[in-house]
């Protein structure tokens, strides 16, 4: 098998961050999902029950269906990821975070899209390995600022109860700690 010499590193990983969730997590969005219709119902917004609905299918084809394993390329002409290149030219900066025990690596593009790619990162070699090549190319920000969408999606993340925790009172303890 020949290796494409413009390939500078590749690596394997799944096309996104993906853990097994227990059924307490999909009756959390059943009960959410009940709680919403039922005020909107009582509103007289029922035209609102269709994206309600349509949500809760896409967080249960995500919570159960595990994603494909998919090959990741940095070519000396940008990043090739899942079949996508990004060009040098239009990347900005890149940065790391974590969810459900993986790195995930976040590539911004420039203004005024700011387009974002998530890759998974399998283990810390790779992730140490992207550092080095990825600031040859671009700004690598170790504390990304965050704008209100981030914001918004790192709280209500949190809502989420844990396999370990049971109920609602996992849920309102989660709340109480959100709010300080």
């Amino acid at each position: 098998m020949e290796q494409n010499p413009q390939v500078v590193f590749s690596w394997r990983a799944p096309l996104r961050p993906y853990k097994k969730q227990a059924g307490l997590i999909l009756r959390f969005y059943l009960a959410v999902a009940f709680l919403l219709s039922a005020i909107m119902f009582f509103f007289g917004d029922k035209i609102l029950l269709i994206p309600i609905w349509a949500l809760v299918f896409l967080f249960y084809v995500l919570t159960i269906t595990p994603p494909p394993e998919v090959e990741n390329k940095i070519t000396t002409f940008g990043i090739d990821a899942a079949g996508v290149t990004l060009r040098w030219e239009i990347l900005s900066h890149f940065y790391f975070g974590k969810r459900f025990g993986f790195y995930t690596l976040t590539v911004v593009g420039q203004a005024p899209y700011f387009y974002h790619a998530y890759l998974v990162v399998p283990n810390e070699n790779v992730k140490n390995k992207l550092i080095q090549i990825l600031s040859n190319h671009l700004i690598y920000q170790e504390k990304p600022q965050k704008n209100i969408t981030d914001k918004a999606v790192d709280f209500l993340s949190n809502l989420v109860p844990d396999e370990k925790e049971e109920g609602t009172e996992a849920v309102l303890q989660k709340l109480k700690q959100a709010s300080l």
